[in-house]
């Protein structure tokens, strides 16, 4: 009856007054008592809060407590379970004694204590160095200098016609088919299976010219041979070392390619650098070497010159291969380290220009491009970029056939591409042949 008596006026007032006190007390969220709001200015300003506290407070704050004294515990390893626990921790037991020399399970002695430890490093060429500037890189390293294409002597073998090559064209071509097609059930044979088997393929035709000229049964092919040649480039101590590919050696040498004017006129050459980049980048540097020249043979062999190196790019995966261009780096180095571990065996160590220069060839191939090589040696004095340098030639790129279909295409009933190799190049197996047959005829 108060509140009626009160108006309507009065009963407003009393509204807004709840309201503002409910929205007070919820502020941000937070439910908080109504009254006035806390004091937000800074606090006030004493002594402590100024200058910090009195020294002899500090004094007493900065007191050295006694430090407790540190019990060493025994980890507790699950050695004596016999398997793995949770929550313990793993045993270390102290390296077991054979009492004799494991060579598959010994780590060896260090570096720095065996007998052939060298402060000086030296830079291998192996199989596996892949050469980041490839040919131009070689050259720098055996102090050569580049010419394209295929020496006029080799040339002159190919466009004999009295030697009687295209009859073996044909026959070459069947060869090719029957690596690629006729040799394995498989619809589509591996590379690691037709790379091998065309090579030996071809090998047997240019044996078959042995009927016609007596001293290619001169020739012996060694598999699994090992080479090594030490040089020294710039202050620079390199070797190649390792297994050589396929070499196929004769009793007689091969007639040097270049005249003595071409080997003068090198003189003039300027060698191509690459600066800011090492010419030792991709090689292995080790400090554990001997300084050696070996061809890999023993004195009295028979057949004790090197002809031609064969390289075969067999990988089935393409990432393994070696690309054209560090392929081709690959063959000169070998080629390279061949003819100067025979110089070395034949005319000492003494660096010099060769009175009769050594020429070794070289052969690449994946098992479809073909890169051919021949290497002269003129000089073994390769310390400096003066004087006469080696002599390369070098014909790159070429295919021994475009496409080998062993399952034929076929669109809406019609053959687009029927099975068979096509667009074989005779040219190709012709300077492989030329190669082979070079100097013997």
């Amino acid at each position: 009856m108060a509140a009626m008596a009160a108006g309507p006026k009065a009963l407003r007032r009393a509204g807004v007054a709840a309201a503002a006190v409910a929205t007070r007390g919820l502020t941000r969220g937070i439910v908080t008592r109504a009254g006035r709001p806390r004091h937000r200015a800074p606090l006030p300003r004493t002594p402590w809060t100024v200058r910090g506290p009195p020294p002899e407070v500090l004094a007493e704050m900065a007191e050295p407590r006694p430090v407790r004294e540190q019990v060493e515990l025994d980890t507790v390893t699950y050695a004596e379970r016999l398997h793995y626990v949770p929550g313990l921790a793993r045993p270390r037991f102290p390296p077991w004694e054979r009492g004799w020399r494991d060579p598959w399970h010994s780590p060896g002695p260090r570096y720095e204590e065996m007998p052939l430890y060298k402060e000086r490093g030296c830079y291998i060429c192996h199989q596996g160095v892949r050469m980041l500037e490839g040919v131009r890189q070689a050259q720098w390293l055996t102090k050569t200098k580049l010419v394209e294409g295929l020496p006029p002597a080799v040339q002159t073998i190919m466009d004999n016609p009295a030697l009687g090559l295209q009859e073996l064209e044909e026959r070459a071509k069947h060869m090719v088919s029957h690596a690629r097609l006729w040799d394995t059930a498989e619809a589509a044979p591996r590379r690691e299976r037709y790379c091998p088997m065309l090579f030996e393929n071809l090998i047997h035709i240019c044996r078959l010219m042995a009927g016609k000229y007596p001293a290619l049964s001169k020739r012996m092919l060694a598999r699994n041979c090992r080479i090594a040649a030490t040089w020294e480039r710039e202050s620079i101590l390199l070797q190649v070392r390792g297994l050589s590919g396929i070499l196929m050696n004769s009793m007689s040498p091969i007639a040097p390619v270049a005249s003595k004017e071409e080997i003068l006129a090198t003189k003039e050459h300027i060698l191509e650098t690459f600066y800011p980049i090492a010419p030792t980048i991709d090689l292995q540097e080790v400090n554990v070497y001997r300084e050696l020249n070996d061809t890999g043979f023993r004195d009295g062999y028979p057949y004790s010159h090197p002809h031609t190196l064969f390289f075969l790019e067999s990988a089935n995966v393409r990432t393994d291969r070696f690309r054209p261009e560090q392929l081709r780096a690959k063959m000169l180095m070998f080629a390279f380290g061949n003819a100067l571990a025979k110089a070395r065996a034949l005319h000492g160590n003494d660096p010099k220009v060769l009175e009769q220069p050594i020429v070794v060839q070289s052969i690449g191939t994946d098992g479809q491009l073909f890169q051919f090589m021949v290497f002269q040696l003129n000089t073994t004095d390769l310390v400096s970029n003066d004087g006469v340098k080696n002599l390369v030639w070098i014909d790159s790129d070429q295919n021994l056939y475009e496409r080998a279909q062993c399952v034929p295409e076929v669109k809406k009933g019609v053959v687009t591409k029927p099975a068979g190799i096509s667009g074989f190049q005779p040219d190709t197996f012709k300077k492989f042949l030329a190669l082979y047959l070079h100097g013997t005829v």
